[in-house]
């Protein structure tokens, strides 16, 4: 990387993005955010939201667990603040699209 020309890109998603995590593959961002309850996946190859994914009050501000899910493939999950709710993520548009986001 050469940090003394850094690329910013301003990607259009949900308030208030705070905090996240990469997928299991490391292509997929996912970062909550907490007033829109939403998680926004952004990919990170080309530079987009991908995902805007309807979560439930509060989703938790952090980096995530990644897993795989023995009917849906590759998740990632989070819990949300509050409550008990943990919602999973799919997390491969390839091999598994009718779960991923």
């Amino acid at each position: 990387s050469d940090l003394t020309n850094l690329t910013i890109t301003n990607v259009a998603a949900a308030r208030f993005l705070h905090d996240g995590g990469f997928d299991a593959s490391g292509r997929y961002f996912l970062v909550a955010a907490n007033a829109s309850n939403k998680v926004a996946i952004v990919d990170t190859k080309e530079n987009k939201l991908v995902g805007l994914v309807e979560t439930g009050p509060t989703p938790h501000p952090g980096r995530g667990a990644n897993f795989i899910h023995p009917k849906f493939g590759p998740v990632w999950a989070t819990s949300h603040l509050g409550d008990e709710t943990i919602v999973l993520i799919g997390t491969d548009p390839k091999k598994h699209p009718k779960q991923a986001w």
